[in-house]
């Protein structure tokens, strides 16, 4: 499906879809499906039955059975409504709404996003998005050159053009990025100790349906899943806690999260890996018990990109690198012993040997 044009106006958001000739003689609410992939069918329903989707220039009724054709144009709209909304242990958290910008010029903006803000619009995420910030700011279309997860934090890029977008991603595709993240684990009995390791476990995603999201890891030497390494600097131990810094060389899906939890270094926050798939589900629908709390002892995982490198024009590569967030940080001064200052020059100095190595 092709996206004609978005727009936001005060509370509501619009985005225009062409149906291209593959989709031809399409159910409306099928159609609707490709773009909605994590609303259930029920959902879907609601919204066409709220005339919240609609076919352009197509008059009567439109039911999830409409029959699209080639060339029809379909607007889906979403209200803003507390679907965007995050709770920790039962009241409303008070979330950035504003990245803090690292670096920007002419043709790119580079960020660091705050957690539960997404990169751009998808599923029930549309209005706290890093895309639609810029968007709004600008009044103009800003392009997402890669991605980080929704809870993950941390250094992001976006383009002010298509050709740049263009430039910047192929560097991401051919591997051309050495990205850094901080972390903050849990150790349990399978962690050894090691201050510098590398994960090489493999990795698939098994599951069907909503359980797709669940990435299993397998034996470096193992015929199942996905080849996967990442790089493990451990700045920190205090008690049962550790704090470092991640690399991945490879690009999975919750790739840095899984190694740890395969090397007995779960992310605190972790709601899949620390605590399991029918812990995220109670969190998703917001039954997650008073003990679910405090295993989690975090809203979201411990994860910052902290640290990006990338090709840039003229020069053979340009570093981009942030500071500890304000969760995070606030975490390790009620948590900890540990002076701030001392923390970041070591996760500098860490970064700066580990892109020069």
């Amino acid at each position: 499906m092709s996206v004609l044009n978005k727009a936001y106006r005060d509370d509501i958001f619009e985005v225009r879809h062409l149906v291209d000739e593959e989709h031809e003689g399409i159910r409306l609410d099928q159609f609707i499906q490709l773009y909605l992939d994590s609303f259930s069918r029920e959902m879907i329903k609601k919204k066409i039955k709220d005339k919240e989707i609609t076919i352009v220039d197509r008059p009567g009724i439109h039911k999830p059975s409409t029959i699209l054709h080639h060339k029809d144009e379909v607007i889906i709209r979403f209200h803003k409504t507390s679907f965007e909304d995050e709770y920790w242990r039962g009241e409303k958290l008070v979330l950035q709404m504003s990245p803090e910008i690292v670096f920007e010029d002419k043709e790119l903006i580079v960020i660091s996003k705050p957690p539960f803000m997404s990169t751009h619009p998808a599923g029930r995420h549309v209005f706290n998005c890093a895309t639609v910030f810029f968007e709004m700011k600008y009044e103009q279309t800003i392009h997402s050159l890669h991605r980080i997860d929704r809870e993950t934090s941390g250094i992001l890029m976006l383009g002010k053009n298509p050709k740049i977008a263009n430039e910047m991603m192929a560097n991401f595709e051919q591997d051309d990025v050495k990205k850094c993240y901080l972390f903050i684990s849990k150790a349990n009995e399978l962690y050894n100790g090691s201050m510098e390791f590398i994960a090489n476990e493999r990795m698939s995603s098994p599951g069907e349906g909503l359980k797709r999201v669940f990435v299993e890891h397998y034996p470096e030497h193992s015929n199942e899943g996905k080849h996967a390494r990442t790089y493990y600097f451990i700045l920190e131990k205090c008690g049962d806690y550790v704090i470092g810094i991640a690399c991945p060389q490879t690009g999975r899906q919750h790739q840095i999260r899984v190694h740890a939890l395969a090397h007995g270094i779960p992310l605190i926050g972790d709601k899949m890996y620390l605590g399991s798939y029918e812990m995220f589900q109670r969190f998703k629908d917001q039954v997650a018990s008073q003990e679910d709390h405090d295993l989690m002892e975090l809203p979201r995982h411990a994860l910052h990109a902290i640290a990006l490198k990338i090709p840039y024009k003229q020069e053979k590569e340009k570093i981009f690198i942030t500071h500890i967030p304000a969760d995070l940080k606030a975490w390790i001064l009620q948590k900890t012993d540990l002076n701030i200052e001392n923390l970041e020059e070591k996760i500098k100095a860490t970064i700066t040997k580990y892109y020069h190595s």
